[in-house]
């Protein structure tokens, strides 16, 4: 399945702890934050950018940092050029916690017919509006399935792929619905890339997309 292994749940309760003081020398550290950086123009690098047109109305903008992971951040553009992710829910949504989605069976455990990915583990924190992959137990089994922190969680440091962070939007995370699945689940209406132009979708100009049947929902399992 592809959701966090069970052992999160344990890692989640220290989520707020600080994270231990780095031991790079005074110098090192302007080259350290800079790495972390995201810039919030949404006039640059539009190539990186990634919108999210959610069906609450609202367009979510993500930058995403191939420096940090980029066969991820590869995978997510090409993804998102194919209309993967269009009409796909949040099917997971802890409050507090995080909003994930990307499988298009909407029960946490599809994804893509492209190949697993190899972990790109890094050190970028996951703050608010960190955007992050999904996978099961096993490290090399991200897909397609992503999540959007709410409040940081550095227990998931090193753990989970992280590759971008929302930049614009992020009151439109906020209003997700939460849920597991959500009953009435919010939607990707478009993914695209900026440099893509795509004019936003609003909920009544997108077409009905069938969403997951009662018994895809009902075999859905948390961990």
């Amino acid at each position: 399945m592809l959701k966090f292994p069970a052992v999160l749940a344990a890692l989640a309760v220290a989520s707020f702890a600080p994270i231990a003081a780095a031991q790079d020398a005074p110098a090192a550290q302007p080259a350290r934050i800079t790495a972390f950086a995201t810039s919030p123009d949404l006039q640059v690098e539009r190539g990186n950018i990634l919108f999210l047109d959610l069906s609450n109305g609202q367009r979510v903008a993500i930058r995403l940092m191939p420096t940090w992971a980029p066969n991820h951040v590869e995978r997510i553009k090409t993804l998102a050029r194919q209309g993967f992710y269009d009409g796909v829910i949040f099917h997971r949504v802890i409050d507090g916690f995080m909003a994930q989605t990307g499988d298009p069976t909407g029960t946490g455990q599809g994804g893509s017919q492209l190949p697993d990915l190899a972990a790109e583990f890094n050190a970028v924190p996951h703050v608010r509006g960190t955007v992050s992959m999904a996978r099961a137990a096993e490290e090399d089994s991200a897909n397609s399935q992503f999540f959007i922190v709410f409040y940081p969680r550095f227990a998931l440091d090193r753990n989970y792929t992280n590759f971008g962070r929302v930049i614009a939007g992020m009151d439109a995370v906020d209003a997700i619905q939460r849920g597991e699945p959500p009953q009435n689940p919010t939607r990707i209406l478009q993914a695209s890339l900026a440099s893509d132009n795509k004019p936003q979708v609003l909920p009544q100009q997108a077409p009905v997309v069938p969403g997951p049947s009662a018994e895809m929902l009902n075999n859905s399992v948390s961990e």
